[in-house]
């Protein structure tokens, strides 16, 4: 009989305990959303303690390489997730143009590494297209396939972005 008690007391421990960490991100969300009613949002608010992103970049139109620099510095700027923020890009495919020493994004990319951004480049288009580590610029870190990057960072957590 003691057990039984045991086990209920700790199983209806866990589930207050569960309750209790969903709490504020559901008080936050209801916040928003009277905030929306009365006209006064201003944007979610950013309750949790760290975030995650992965920005995916598989296109070498210049118009879209310069949008995803743009909205990963602008997250980045975004006051509600100053020293909150983890920021990985991902680029394979057509996306490997970012990375070429040829083209002129070395600048922006270095700034955006030197705010800790992770810049990955996936090893499986380097291969199929034949390009070298050599013609790549030297401050970007590789990984084996950029679609396992981003299937391995969102079972993580990450929240995946794709201008």
């Amino acid at each position: 009989m003691k057990n039984l008690l045991l086990t209920a007391a700790l199983l209806a421990g866990l589930t207050l305990s569960a309750r209790a960490q969903s709490a504020p991100a559901h008080t936050a969300a209801t916040n928003d959303a009277e905030a929306f009613q009365k006209g006064t949002f201003q944007g979610a608010t950013a309750d949790q303690a760290q975030y995650h992103a992965i920005y995916q970049l598989d296109s070498d139109d210049p118009k879209l390489i310069q949008q995803t620099l743009r909205n990963l510095s602008n997250a980045l700027e975004d006051s509600r997730l100053k020293g909150k923020l983890t920021v990985e890009l991902v680029a394979f495919g057509n996306g490997v143009t970012v990375f070429r020493k040829d083209q002129a994004y070395e600048p922006q990319l270095t700034a955006l590494k030197q705010k800790g951004v992770i810049l990955a480049q996936c090893l499986n288009t380097m291969r199929e297209r034949k390009i070298s580590k050599d013609e790549l610029l030297p401050i970007i870190s590789y990984v084996p396939s950029g679609t396992g990057e981003l299937i391995i960072r969102q079972a993580q957590g990450w929240s995946l972005v794709h201008p």
